[in-house]
């Protein structure tokens, strides 16, 4: 299933980007302030989220302080929050990515991993424990 790269123009959408061309990972990419996510394209990835909304929303972010919610988010019913996000993408996290059945929000090194075929995961590990072994033995 080909990756998805939903994000804004910021440094953590870079650098996915620049992961997933290293290890030749085809991608597609969308800019989600000109293209914002549809209702039904966030319910999906609610779907496939560990931490529901609250793994999706980037409340740290200036983004989110500039947006100046006179609302308690956790106040809103589900469909009430998904229109907010909607018409303000800036309260997600940037980047979410998902390939259908797993899903990052945000760019962290070791996560990002987890879209490697497998493959090539189980070979980087078999590479780690080797080095492992020979370390026990020097």
């Amino acid at each position: 299933m080909t990756v998805t790269i939903y994000g804004q123009e910021c440094q953590s959408t870079k650098k996915a980007r620049q992961w997933f061309k290293k290890n030749e990972i085809p991608f597609v990419e969308r800019n989600i302030l000109k293209e914002p996510l549809t209702v039904r394209e966030l319910q999906g990835i609610l779907q496939i989220t560990v931490d529901g909304t609250d793994g999706i929303i980037a409340e740290k972010s200036n983004a989110y302080k500039e947006l100046n919610l006179s609302i308690d988010l956790d106040e809103l019913s589900l469909q009430e929050l998904l229109e907010l996000i909607h018409e303000e993408p800036r309260l997600l996290r940037s980047p979410i990515i998902t390939d259908g059945r797993k899903l990052q929000a945000g760019y962290n090194k070791e996560e990002i991993s987890q879209f490697l075929p497998r493959e090539i995961r189980k070979t980087q590990w078999l590479n780690w424990r080797i080095n492992q072994l020979k370390l026990a033995e020097s």
